[in-house]
């Protein structure tokens, strides 16, 4: 599992430098992303390396678990219920089935949430500052923190696993 960092520049040309510096110590380019006020992101931000600024994708995978969890449980107590007469195929139609409600309910949801990086660290947002969004193993990580200062990065109080592989 991939753990994400967080780390603050001042400008584009320094968290250009600090992306080149994780680039350097083995960071894949499909690891790095950047956060920043929406009139920087416009203008400089390529959208390719741009944070998405909602929960939409982390709310969804976690909907699809828990809703696939509650409908293999229901399904097999219907089993159970031998009044009902479900087999073991409507069990597994109805984890599908909970599967995408719980999905669906938790990304309409997720959608409206803010990203957890955006709620956190809204002041260095507002005052300019842009985040280089670093994903990858803690060993990895750990190895690429030094670099990633020399670059003038700022490693902010952030660390948390990445939902998404």
């Amino acid at each position: 599992m991939k753990t994400r960092h967080v780390f603050s520049t001042p400008d584009l040309a320094t968290a250009t430098a600090v992306m080149d510096a994780a680039r350097g110590v083995g960071i894949e380019d499909d690891d790095l992303l950047l956060v920043a006020r929406s009139d920087i992101e416009l203008e400089s931000i390529p959208n390719e390396r741009k944070e998405a600024d909602t929960d939409f994708m982390p709310a969804a995978v976690r909907g699809a678990g828990y809703g696939g969890a509650a409908g293999l449980l229901a399904g097999l107590v219907a089993v159970v219920v031998t009044p009902i007469g479900l087999t073991l195929a409507g069990a597994a139609a109805m984890t599908v089935a909970g599967a995408m409600v719980g999905c669906w309910a938790s990304a309409l949801v997720g959608s409206s949430l803010p990203d957890p990086i955006r709620a956190k660290f809204d002041a260095e947002i507002k005052a300019g500052n842009i985040l280089v969004v670093v994903d990858g193993d803690k060993p990895l990580l750990d190895a690429a923190t030094p670099a990633m200062t020399g670059a003038g990065g700022r490693l902010l109080p952030f660390e948390a696993s990445k939902v998404m592989a």
